[in-house]
């Protein structure tokens, strides 16, 4: 089709430049790009959130290659798969390590979308970038601060098109939210609260041994993580530390995004040389207990962010589980009751959610910072709320990802700005296991008045496995 350039090459060079031009290095000249050639998919998990992208992805794009370390997902999810019927066309490779796969037909891959365990994501997605794939990366984009920042490198370097998966971003909604915020509609910023009523489970205990399942593929399963025995309860990632992010992973990564992205805090994460320093964000959280094996059964935690762009100092706080206080906070703040299972009205609707509060009005938005609605009601009830009126409107999240794979303009969830997100929430990961106040220089990546906390924003990886 192309002469003396391959179809891998020709995705991965048309990322840089305009959707439907291709400007090649040696000769500078100039190819038309089919923008309806679908690119060739490569799916790294397929159970749990990843049986999502199973059922949805083959319908977008061919996908040729799924991996999962247990095989009934490869053959009994697979066969249930609403999809089924695109992926029977295709005929996906099937393996259960995403080095081998990237190994034996990487040259067929343009991108990969990562859907495994937390403590996999970033590994998984640093192969695949070395390897010149765009990647999608399911939230969070990794387990430690240090993971999230060399995917953030990576990305540089290798010129890819990337996104994390906190479909929010795409609402309609989110975006008009983001726009009245920067629009002062609700006035100057005074504080963020953000909730979610799950807790921790605060286990104190490591599980005892099990036989390994002949499905499951344990040493894979674990990837960088210390050896243990096998242990189904060790599966539950989000149990553990050294497998799981709790809640702020899990939904922060949702909940906070609109906030995050509205009040430009990912920009405190840029080197700015005319200044003399760094920026400094503090970080403090109060909890049930410092536990290091698990996460506790409630945290409040506190970060102090500077000024940065037009934007004064700020508190953003994440109320997590049964918080003595934090339900009584955030309900005067509404202006009217939370449902948290108790009252078995609209549950869904209130276990989790952020408020953002200004000195004219508040903006209140559900989990996934989808919808949203302007507080209090009556004054604002004028106000559009259901569509963006400035800035882009979104084809769908995963579709703006693939757009930016062909050489459209980046993923709002890039890991450009995702890594810095992801590393805010992380830093409260760290925070609870210690008290008083951390520092974080943002830019150096490192907290500079705690070495044992600075120690924690990265983890060592068992023989064999590396970023």
């Amino acid at each position: 089709m192309y002469s003396g350039i391959s179809r891998r090459v020709l995705l991965r060079k048309t990322a840089l430049g305009g959707l439907g031009l291709l400007l090649l290095d040696s000769s500078r000249s100039a190819y038309s790009y089919q923008a309806n050639e679908k690119l060739n998919a490569a799916l790294i998990g397929v159970g749990g959130r990843g049986r999502w992208f199973l059922d949805t992805i083959p319908r977008m794009e061919n996908v040729v290659a799924l991996c999962d370390v247990d095989n009934r997902k490869l053959t009994e999810d697979v066969e249930a798969a609403e999809s089924y019927e695109y992926l029977n066309k295709t005929k996906p490779k099937k393996y259960r390590d995403f080095r081998r796969m990237l190994d034996e037909i990487g040259n067929q891959i343009d991108a990969v979308i990562v859907a495994t365990p937390d403590h996999t994501h970033a590994v998984a997605s640093a192969a695949a970038i070395k390897a010149g794939k765009h990647v999608f990366c399911e939230k969070p984009l990794t387990r430690t601060v240090h993971e999230s920042r060399v995917l953030r490198e990576l990305a540089r370097k290798h010129q890819v098109a990337t996104s994390m998966g906190n479909q929010g971003t795409a609402s309609g909604q989110f975006r008009r939210a983001l726009e009245l915020i920067r629009d002062g509609t609700i006035g100057q910023i005074k504080d963020v609260h953000v909730w979610n009523n799950g807790g921790g489970a605060d286990r104190k205990k490591s599980p005892g041994q099990e036989p390994v399942p002949a499905y499951l593929d344990w040493d894979l399963w674990l990837g960088p993580a210390a050896f243990r025995p096998y242990h189904r309860e060790w599966m539950r990632r989000n149990l553990w530390r050294d497998f799981g992010t709790c809640q702020l992973g899990n939904w922060a990564s949702h909940t906070a995004n609109l906030a995050f992205m509205a009040l430009k805090v990912h920009e405190l994460w840029l080197a700015n040389p005319s200044k003399e320093r760094n920026a400094i964000i503090g970080v403090e959280a109060k909890c049930s207990g410092i536990n290091r094996l698990s996460f506790p059964r409630w945290e409040v935690i506190q970060w102090q962010l500077p000024a940065r762009a037009e934007f004064p100092p700020i508190t953003f706080t994440w109320h997590n589980g049964p918080a003595p206080g934090s339900r009584d906070l955030l309900e005067g703040l509404l202006g009217d009751g939370l449902d948290w299972g108790d009252k078995k009205e609209k549950k869904w609707a209130d276990h989790a959610g952020a408020i953002i509060v200004g000195t004219k009005g508040r903006i209140h938005t559900t989990g996934h910072n989808a919808t949203f609605r302007l507080l209090p009601e009556l004054k604002f009830a004028g106000v559009d709320k259901d569509r963006p009126l400035k800035v882009d409107r979104s084809r769908g999240h995963e579709r703006d990802w693939f757009i930016a794979c062909r050489g459209g303009k980046p993923a709002w969830a890039n890991f450009d700005y995702a890594s810095a997100l992801n590393e805010f929430l992380m830093l409260g990961n760290v925070a609870t296991q210690f008290e008083g106040q951390l520092e974080f220089d943002p830019v150096a990546m490192k907290i500079v008045n705690n070495t044992q906390a600075d120690a924690l924003l990265r983890s060592e990886y068992r023989m064999g496995w590396s970023l």
